[in-house]
């Protein structure tokens, strides 16, 4: 009996420490952390093209939808259209700052055309 109390205690110490761990790791805590705290934090799966990206900057949520295509020798990513549920949360950027996700964007999908939703289209459209 003693040493079934034991392994129960030991099991529950081993799990409680898997969560524990997973918790810390969590890349949906770390976005939302990035979030709080007005951080630079993207979540992508690159390996997954299914499933949309996600980008936190100046406590502003980017969310990206990934398309395949032809390349000149394979399959990419060839178009990302990139929009934000929140576009008053917008007031204070700029173009830089949208460039700036363009070249983070392109680091992971170098052969892909990203394409804003509006408000954001509009401003990168403009001269200057």
């Amino acid at each position: 009996m003693a040493f079934l109390i034991r392994f129960v205690v030991l099991a529950l110490i081993i799990y409680l420490f898997y969560r524990l761990i997973r918790y810390v790791v969590d890349p949906k805590r770390k976005l939302d952390n990035a979030l709080e705290s007005g951080a630079y934090y993207f979540l992508d799966d690159v390996k997954n093209v299914q499933k949309n990206f996600f980008i936190a900057l100046r406590g502003v949520l980017f969310e990206g939808e990934k398309y395949l295509g032809t390349t000149e020798h394979s399959f990419e990513v060839v178009s990302i259209f990139v929009w934000v549920e929140k576009p008053n949360q917008l007031q204070g950027f700029t173009k830089e700052d949208f460039h700036f996700l363009e070249k983070e964007i392109l680091m992971n999908y170098p052969e892909a055309r990203i394409s804003w939703k509006n408000p954001i289209e509009q401003l990168m459209k403009q001269n200057g």
